[in-house]
C-alpha cells in the first residue's frame, strides 16, 4: 500500500509539471519558434536525440518550430578529405567555387538530411530545405572589412529576402522545415551564409514569437559570472558599453537585439549542452538561459 501511495505521489508530480507548462502552451499555440541548432548539441548523440524530441513535441502540441542549422565542422572535415585548406577572415570562411560546391554538398546533402531523418524517426514530419528551394533565401554577396578596406571572401552571402510563403505553407500544415544556410543570388549562384544570421532573417521575416540560439554557453553573464536571465534591448546596449558583455558574445547579443527590433517578440540564448534545453526555456517559469525582449 505504501509503495502504491509513493507511486501515486510521483505521478501527481508529473501531472503538476504538465500543468505548469499549460499557460505557456496556450500562449504559444500556433506561434512560430525559430531554432538555430548548432554547437555541441549537433555532436553529442544524447543531446541530438534530446533536441529532436523537443522539436517534435513542440509541433505535436500545436507550435510551429522551424530549425536552422550550421555545419562548419562537417564542412572543414570534408575539405580536409579533399586536401583543401580552410581559411577564415573575421570569422568567415573564405569560399571559392570549389569550396562552395563542397559546402553545399555537405550542408544540404549530409547535415540537413541527417537532421530530417532524426526528426522523422521521433515521429515528426520534417522537410529539408536550403535557400535554393523555391528561392527561399535570396542573398547578396557579403564583403568583410580588413584594415579599413572591403575584402572579397568569395561565395559568402547575406540574406536579402526570405520567401515566407514556402515556410507558411509547410508550418501551417503538419511539417517541420529544416533549413540549411545556403542562399542564392539573382544569377542562380549559391552562397554560404552564417547560420546565426539566417535564423535571425527567417525569424524577422515571419515575425516569429521566439528565436532560440542553442549554444555552448549558459547564457549572457554579468560581472559576477551569474547568468542574466532577462534583458531589454536598451540594457543590452548598456551592458556592451560598460564592458559587462565582451568578446564573441557582443555580435551574438547585437544580432539578438536586431531581431527583436525587427519584429521578433523574444530571443533566447540557451545552453544546448543541457538535455531538453528548449523545453526548459520555453515551458518553465525561470527558464535556463538569457532572454532578450523590447521590454524596458
Amino acid at each position: 500500500m505504501k509503495g502504491r501511495i509513493e507511486n501515486m505521489e510521483g505521478l501527481i508530480k508529473k501531472a503538476n509539471i504538465l500543468i505548469e507548462a499549460l499557460p505557456y502552451i496556450r500562449e504559444l499555440y500556433k506561434k512560430t519558434i525559430v531554432i538555430k541548432y548548432g554547437g555541441n548539441a549537433m555532436i553529442n548523440e544524447q543531446l541530438k536525440k534530446s533536441v529532436m524530441e523537443d522539436v517534435t513535441l513542440l509541433k505535436f502540441i500545436g507550435l510551429n518550430p522551424i530549425v536552422v542549422h550550421g555545419g562548419g565542422p562537417d564542412i572543414s572535415a570534408a575539405l580536409k578529405t579533399y586536401h583543401i585548406e580552410s581559411n577564415f577572415i573575421n570569422g568567415l570562411r573564405v569560399t571559392d567555387k570549389q569550396t562552395m560546391d563542397i559546402a553545399q554538398m555537405v550542408l544540404v546533402g549530409k547535415t540537413n538530411k541527417e537532421i530530417v531523418s532524426l526528426l522523422n524517426h521521433e515521429g515528426g514530419k520534417a522537410i529539408g530545405l536550403c535557400g535554393l528551394d523555391g528561392c527561399l533565401l535570396k542573398c547578396n554577396k557579403l564583403y568583410t572589412e580588413v584594415d579599413g578596406e572591403q575584402t572579397d571572401i568569395g561565395f559568402v552571402g547575406k540574406v536579402a529576402e526570405v520567401n515566407t510563403k514556402v515556410l507558411d505553407l509547410l508550418t501551417n500544415d503538419e511539417y517541420i522545415p529544416v533549413i540549411a544556410p545556403v542562399g542564392v543570388d539573382d544569377e542562380g549562384n549559391s552562397y554560404n551564409i552564417n547560420a546565426d544570421t539566417v535564423a535571425a532573417a527567417v525569424a524577422e521575416a515571419l515575425k516569429a514569437e521566439k528565436l532560440m540560439y542553442l549554444t555552448d554557453v549558459e547564457g549572457v553573464k554579468d560581472n559576477d559570472g551569474d547568468v542574466i536571465f532577462e534583458m531589454s534591448t536598451a540594457q543590452a546596449d548598456e551592458y556592451i558599453n560598460t564592458g559587462v558583455i565582451t568578446g564573441g558574445m557582443i555580435p551574438k547579443v547585437l544580432a539578438c537585439k536586431e531581431a527583436v527590433l525587427n519584429g521578433v517578440n523574444k530571443v533566447h540564448i540557451i545552453d544546448g549542452r543541457i538535455q531538453h534545453s528548449i523545453l526548459l526555456e520555453i515551458f518553465t517559469k525561470n527558464g535556463i538561459g538569457t532572454m532578450i525582449t523590447d521590454r524596458a
